[in-house]
């Protein structure tokens, strides 16, 4: 990464990310197949919801044919992240019109808003509509086309997980976690790492109490604080 925020660099940016949406994307195709949607429909599940972990739910929902507002209301808990991630990216394009914003916030995922992270760290605490808008572009793009390519060739692939397949977000939130401890210099890097254990220890508690549709949402929310009041106190 470097300092630039055009079109061009945030394609080079964002094409190593990408890559991580191989192996999800093409099981939810074959999941979406399995469960009884067209292949239209499963393309056109990813074009329009555009949600990742919420479609396994919403397929899930309409598989086991649960009520409309059971499925709308899941996939909004599932998805109540992206409050809070949209929240923390807006104060960056507080300059630009409400229609971008809006495009900003539509697109918006995990993986745009880890690496828009990772980029402050290169850009003095500045992002561009044409770097962020192209990056989100570019994964709603290969999102739909890897969950169609599942689709189109799930009987072929069978077991996703045979190949792995189901590891490869994983490894490419590792990759992520580690650009971000190695680049940001605004914080401790010991204070980084605490933190990375307690969400660590947070998760593994809230399995056993918290649903896990906002089992994110509430370690996001406790963990800011701790990260508050470690940095404040200790750091």
């Amino acid at each position: 990464m470097d300092d630039t925020l055009d079109t061009k660099t945030a394609i080079k940016d964002t094409l190593p990310t990408v890559f991580g949406y191989l192996g999800i994307g093409i099981a939810f195709g074959v999941v979406g197949k399995a469960s009884g949607l067209s292949t239209l429909e499963v393309l056109l599940t990813s074009l329009i919801t555009y949600a990742g972990s919420a479609q396994f739910v919403m397929v899930g929902l309409l598989a086991a044919h649960a009520p409309l507002i059971t499925i709308i209301f899941s996939v909004f808990l599932v998805n109540s992240r992206m409050i809070l991630m949209s929240t923390t990216v807006a104060r960056y394009f507080k300059d630009e019109s409400l229609l971008k914003n809006i495009l900003v916030g539509t697109w918006l995922t995990d993986e745009s808003f880890a690496l828009s992270m990772s980029k402050l760290n290169y850009t003095k605490g500045r992002l561009s509509f044409e770097w962020f808008n192209t990056a989100n572009l570019l994964a709603y793009a290969t999102w739909a086309i890897d969950t169609l390519i599942g689709a189109l060739i799930g009987n072929l692939i069978g077991d996703p997980e045979k190949w792995g397949l189901d590891f490869a977000l994983v490894a490419m939130f590792i990759g992520l976690l580690y650009l971000q401890l190695i680049s940001d210099k605004s914080l401790n890097f010991n204070l980084q790492l605490i933190m990375i254990g307690i969400v660590l220890v947070l998760m593994y508690i809230g399995l056993i109490f918290i649903p896990s549709n906002l089992l994110i949402l509430v370690v996001t929310i406790v963990a800011c604080l701790i990260g508050v009041i470690l940095k404040h106190g200790f750091f």
